[in-house]
């Protein structure tokens, strides 16, 4: 079994240092191939791992030893438990169908290598990530994913729009990572170790402060990667990278690995249930916050990124709520529908020579049967609707916040659901339904490659079947979750509430499709009005931050340069270097070869070393002398 976990860690990491090799060539499709197929290579192994767990084993591998000082000792240390097995899953599969995807999405861009070099290398520290058993080892694979995100957000780097949202995503995170660096400073401090079976052992024993302060700086750095209020503005930003970078990165694995931290965190946060209460209420907030973004926005993308944000934002209620197993459970179906959503709005982009106004396109559907079926079940799944995954994984997290009794919660989450709902199906009927709009652009559509049809369709399937799991996941991963099962009391209550949930979602795409699948006019006189405005233009906090934060930041740092840097720091450093060089030049002559000048020079010296002999002499002769006078002058 030792084997497998090896296979399954180290494969893409082969495959990106394969894919490297030839980064300095031109297109060639082995660096495409050979990774693809590492890739699955690895989704192999996480199966057979998963089935060792099934039957009730843990896997505990020591690589080697990374530090041993004192009594600080961190290992290279993996395990395969419920959790990380879960995640694995998820990452292998999603990445895998995303590699063989974007051979046939980047096949004409020039930096075809370079880029599947960056993405195996992330698949590789996200594996870090989710399999490590310390404290350690998680926030290596943690900056391993956030220096990997910067380099494929910022993949076109000619773009200026793109450095900059990759350096916006790095900073923001750096933040971020602050704070969970001073967490895991303190789990070290007050418990001795960062293995997490050890230090989640001790924890119980520490007063309420203590694991308070953990709780709270743990989760900024989860805030941080998961793009959670107020560090989310770099998520939408971040589409400015590949399609299949969202779809991997900004859908099904780094976003969610804040969830996993808590999740993987749920043993210190059942001891701080007031902090849990407010991650759960932070989780509703951006969930109806994002929501209410996706309403007016106009770039497919971004609307499919506050989708993302909004649902990080379901999976935070649960995990602050208690329901560690629901939250992972949401996790695993939101990456199967959204990872097909952002490979399907790929497809369109293509379709559409990279436009992505969804008013600027309309009766896709015609062109592009294969993609409007995937985009619509996944739409479907993104709005809750039965049977498929995310009316599963959805209801389970409104049981939960209705059987813990937050009202205010459950009322929140219940209202963001009609939201997704309608910007799903907007999207879908302004782009599939319709009348052609994009003909007066000039563009003629395609469907993409059949590959890449192929590739999505596990996605697809998974969409549609994944909620049919949950017992068997349930039984599993309960094994090291708590075992909570979220029930209403009362039969009629329950069935009440589920299908006024269903009416309701139902409700909000029948409006959607209402107003956008016939012939769209935009509203010109709506656009004026103060509420388009404030989500247009994201509640102004990119205008707050760019005003109040950045550009304050960017004077302040012209001031230090003008007056600190080259007033003081360089002219320092430029008197000391001047008055050497002058020094050089004046006596550059005593080195001129002349024997009378170097006699000159030596009878000097023997002068000079003859007074300072002679005043040490008389020195050393009237010591006693020099002392008495000394003392008489001090008293």
């Amino acid at each position: 079994m030792e084997m497998l976990l090896y296979i399954a860690l180290f494969s893409p990491l082969v495959g990106s240092l394969f894919a490297a090799l030839f980064t300095a060539q031109k297109k060639t499709l082995i660096a495409g191939v050979v990774p693809s197929a590492l890739l699955f290579t690895s989704f192999v192994a996480s199966t057979l791992l998963l089935i060792q767990v099934l039957q009730g084993n843990t896997i505990n591998v020591e690589l080697m030893t990374w530090m041993a000082t004192g009594n600080l000792y961190i290992p290279f240390g993996f395990v395969i438990d419920q959790i990380s097995v879960t995640m694995m899953m998820v990452v292998t599969l999603v990445s895998t169908i995303v590699h063989i995807y974007s051979i046939g999405y980047m096949d004409h861009d020039k930096s075809f290598n370079r880029f599947f070099s960056w993405l195996s290398a992330f698949v590789f520290s996200m594996m870090v990530l989710v399999m490590s058993d310390n404290f350690a080892g998680l926030f290596i694979g943690w900056e391993g994913v956030g220096l990997c995100s910067w380099a494929l957000i910022g993949f076109w780097y000619h773009k200026e729009s793109a450095t900059w949202a990759a350096n916006e995503a790095f900073i923001m995170n750096r933040i971020a990572d602050l704070g969970m660096l001073i967490g895991i400073f303190l789990v070290y401090w007050n418990t001795g170790t960062l293995q997490y079976a050890e230090a989640f052992a001790i924890m119980p024993t520490l007063d309420n402060s203590t694991l308070t302060m953990i709780g709270i700086f743990l989760f900024i750095g989860a805030m941080g990667k998961s793009a959670q209020f107020p560090l989310h503005t770099w998520l939408a930003d971040a589409m400015e990278g590949p399609t299949p970078v969202s779809a991997l990165i900004h859908a099904a694995t780094m976003v969610t690995a804040g969830v996993y931290l808590i999740v993987r965190s749920n043993e210190l946060y059942d001891l701080i249930p007031n902090v849990g209460l407010f991650i759960a209420s932070l989780g509703a907030f951006v969930a109806m916050f994002a929501a209410s973004m996706a309403l007016v926005n106009r770039d497919m993308k971004r609307i499919i990124a506050y989708s993302t944000l909004s649902q990080l934002g379901y999976m935070f209620a649960a995990a602050g709520l208690g329901a560690y197993w629901v939250a992972l459970f949401h996790l695993v179906a939101h990456a199967f529908f959204k990872a097909l959503l952002f490979l399907g709005a790929g497809n369109v982009m293509h379709a559409m020579s990279d436009e992505l106004d969804p008013f600027k396109m309309g009766g896709l559907r015609k062109v592009m049967k294969g993609t409007f079926i995937m985009m619509t079940l996944a739409s479907v799944a993104l709005a809750g609707l039965f049977p498929l995954a995310g009316f599963f994984s959805k209801d389970l997290i409104l049981e939960a916040a209705f059987a813990e009794h937050h009202f205010i919660i459950y009322s929140v989450l219940l209202f963001t659901a009609g939201l997704t709902a309608f910007y799903s199906f907007r999207l879908v009927a302004l782009i599939f339904h319709g009348e052609e709009r994009y003909k007066i652009f000039g563009i003629h559509p395609h469907e993409a490659y059949k590959f890449m049809l192929v590739a999505m369709s596990p996605l697809a399937i998974l969409a549609v079947i994944a909620g049919s799991l949950k017992m068997t996941y349930f039984e599993m991963v309960t094994n090291l979750l708590p075992a909570t099962e979220y029930h209403i009391h009362s039969h009629t209550t329950y069935w009440i509430m589920t299908i006024g949930t269903q009416l309701f979602v139902g409700l909000a795409i029948a409006f959607a499709y209402k107003k956008y699948i016939g012939k769209v006019k935009e509203d010109k006189e709506f656009e004026k009005r103060f509420c388009y405005k404030v989500l247009f233009n994201q509640y102004y906090i990119p205008h707050f931050y760019d005003e109040y934060i950045v550009k304050p930041y960017r004077e302040l740092s012209y001031i230090f340069w003008k007056q600190i840097d080259l007033k003081i720091v360089d002219a320092t450093v430029d008197f000391i270097g001047t008055s050497l060089y002058k020094t050089g030049e004046v006596t550059r002559g005593v080195q001129n070869g002349n024997l009378s000048t170097m006699l000159k020079w030596m009878v000097a010296g023997l002068a000079v070393l003859l007074v300072l002999a002679a005043m040490f002499t008389l020195v050393a002769t009237n010591a006693d002398f020099l002392l008495s006078v000394y003392h008489d002058l001090g008293a």
